[in-house]
């Protein structure tokens, strides 16, 4: 039998009946309006933590692995808006994040992304988009910081393989960058947007990102990884190729060969392989409409931060909170042209979608709602002007700002 026959068995071996919705772990997600970044955040995500029972007996003597949301090249703009209050996840909440870690006692923190389809160091991504890398060293205090992209092996020596318990949906493991292995805490920090492909895009697609193109993307080696990133993740998104032969293939080659279908299921098999152990979703600011390029976008001010201990009750309130309901599937907004995420993730055991089962500490969802379509036709219009609404009308905001 070849090392490849070998893998496709083993795959095979992990299938498991999928996982009861009333089965599903849940967890306390805090809510909380936020009227501003800068010093604004740092108080508020405190005592978010504190209302999830504090990070202490997470992160103590730990070392702390952050993904971050940089989606997309460093100069998309929608109008003249920073990156950062639109697809980016918005430095203040990484400062944030980092020295409430730090203080609680964090030895390491690592801050990781996989910039655009490049090997590129991660600070100097950063500093292209005009941030201050600097600064986030500053947060951490005596805490030791550093930075990786995650896109090729980097740093490491080897990549790691993350078997998907319960059969997974697309793949049966993946193969990631040694800083998702070589940590004790993984926090995933993402935005509060839509999706072109898979509808929303929170704290568990934030994950998609931790697939290396050196493996997953159009230029990926065939028989080994490449050396550096060429290309997108095409060959997740639309099936156009198998990742190389070193790492397991999918599941299923005949299965649909379709973003909407993939990509969800891609998503939650991550989530479910390399669990989250803290989600951050950042909703001061956003975009409604398409994550990035191919649609009109427009800025909306929702005034929130989500945090918790489970990723998908912190996405199924995120969804909420966008005007979303958490139990839809394909067909249904924002589910219109994909399979949703929440319930794949759920069917994994990697935790509920259903409200009814979700505490929810601090604000109360129906007093911050800021529903994204309506924002998508602004006074009426549809595709009016990003961040800016027909006749100079201020963003849609949320909760008692709208």
């Amino acid at each position: 039998m070849t090392r490849r026959e070998m893998l496709v068995t083993a795959g095979a071996a992990l299938a498991a009946p999928r996982i009861r919705a009333a089965q599903a772990p849940t967890a306390p997600v805090a809510l909380a309006r936020c009227d501003s970044y800068g010093p604004a955040v740092l108080p508020v995500l405190r005592k978010m933590f504190d209302q999830i029972g504090g990070i202490g007996r997470l992160v103590k003597g730990k070392t702390v692995a952050v993904k971050l949301n940089l989606t997309g090249n460093p100069d998309i703009r929608v109008g003249t808006i920073p990156i950062e209050s639109t697809n980016w996840t918005h430095p203040d909440v990484i400062s944030a994040a980092v020295a409430l870690f730090a203080q609680a006692g964090a030895a390491r923190i690592r801050l990781l992304e996989s910039p655009w389809k490049s090997a590129e160091p991660l600070e100097e991504y950063m500093i292209s988009a005009g941030w201050e890398p600097r600064d986030f060293v500053s947060a951490a205090g005596k805490a030791r910081l550093e930075f990786e992209n995650t896109n090729f092996l980097g740093r490491g020596k080897q990549y790691h393989r993350f078997p998907v318990p319960n059969g997974g949906h697309l793949f049966p493991a993946f193969d990631l960058n040694h800083s998702y292995y070589d940590c004790d805490v993984f926090v995933s920090i993402g935005k509060l947007k839509e999706h072109r492909t898979a509808g929303v895009t929170m704290s568990m697609k934030n994950c998609f990102g931790i697939t290396p193109c050196t493996i997953y993307g159009d230029g990926a080696g065939e028989d080994e990884p490449g050396l550096v990133p060429r290309g997108g993740r095409n060959p997740i998104h639309a099936g156009t190729r198998q990742p190389s032969k070193s790492s397991p293939p999918e599941k299923d080659p005949t299965s649909p060969r379709e973003g909407g279908y993939r990509v969800p299921r891609c998503v939650a098999d991550l989530v479910a392989a390399r669990p989250v152990h803290l989600a951050i979703i950042d909703g001061i600011e956003s975009i409604a409409g398409g994550e990035v390029g191919g649609q009109v976008q427009h800025y909306v001010q929702p005034h929130v931060l989500v945090a918790g201990t489970n990723t998908v009750c912190v996405d199924a309130v995120g969804a909420a909170v966008m005007g979303f309901d958490p139990m839809a599937d394909r067909g249904v907004k924002p589910f219109e042209q994909a399979d949703s995420t929440l319930r794949l993730a759920e069917e994994l055991g990697v935790g509920t979608r259903d409200l009814n089962r979700i505490e929810v500490i601090g604000e109360k969802i129906a007093g911050v709602v800021c529903d994204y379509r309506k924002a998508r036709s602004v006074n009426g219009v549809p595709g009016g002007w990003p961040g800016r609404a027909p006749g100079g009308a201020a963003p849609a905001r949320g909760g008692r700002r709208g």
